[in-house]
């Protein structure tokens, strides 16, 4: 638990102290709520997991459903707007800015949602879309729609987003696995 505020100390300049991450932070509450309906779900109490999930959007503007599966020290910054889809795997040490979507394009059965590899990025706004693999480092600049596989360590940005940069911060990644 510890590392996973230290997490969000590090990553944002406004924390303040642990008390305000825990009690003001949505995105603290949202995976809480997450983990509880994670479990539920995998023990076969879908509707209580979705419902429990439904609820935990209503609270902090945050969705995920519960069926996804999220590494540690996910952090959702100002998380109004994330959705992350049932199929979504997310690793460790990921940052998603507010109004992100890991969601499907609708044109895929089984897994329709992307992987996203541990220390990633997602600016503001950023829609990634499909059953696709954002590489670990990745970087993705606000607003981007992303609906192929990244490089590792690389920054996409644009509609549809291109990869601008690679292998530039490798070195600087905190909190390696």
């Amino acid at each position: 638990m510890k590392n996973y505020l230290d997490n969000i100390k590090d990553k944002d300049p406004a924390a303040r102290s642990y008390l305000e991450i825990i009690l003001l932070y949505p995105s603290v509450h949202a995976i809480a709520i997450y983990r509880i309906a994670h479990w539920l779900y995998n023990k076969r109490f879908t509707f209580l997991a979705r419902l429990l999930s439904q609820l935990g959007r209503f609270f902090t503007g945050i969705e995920i459903h519960p069926a996804a599966t999220i590494g540690k020290g996910l952090f959702i910054d100002h998380g109004m707007g994330v959705v992350i889809g049932e199929t979504t795997i997310i690793g460790d040490y990921v940052t998603l800015y507010q109004g992100v979507t890991l969601g499907g394009t609708g044109k895929d059965t089984g897994k329709r949602h992307p992987t996203i590899e541990s220390h990633v990025t997602i600016g503001s706004g950023a829609k990634v879309l499909g059953p696709i693999v954002i590489r670990e480092g990745t970087k993705i600049g606000a607003n981007s729609v992303v609906l192929k596989e990244t490089v590792d360590y690389s920054t996409v940005v644009g509609i549809p987003a291109k990869t601008v940069d690679k292998n530039k911060y490798k070195d600087t990644m905190k909190y390696s696995a």
